[in-house]
């Protein structure tokens, strides 16, 4: 059940929990401020599954 995600913005952040309903969030620390970092992980914890069927049978899927 860990679906892990390298994110380096805000968008990425958001996209990957909508779509990928993904529970790890991975940040390149020599890529990534402090400053950003905090609000890609904001993001990240506040952004709910979208809970499409389109998502939730790529999830299955990658779960098989």
């Amino acid at each position: 059940g860990i679906r892990a995600a390298l994110c380096g913005d805000c968008f990425s952040a958001k996209a990957t929990r909508e779509h990928n309903d993904a529970n790890i969030l991975a940040l390149g620390a020599r890529v990534v401020g402090v400053g950003l970092a905090l609000e890609i992980v904001k993001v990240f914890l506040e952004t709910p599954f979208s809970n499409d069927q389109r998502h939730i049978r790529r999830i299955s899927q990658i779960e098989e």
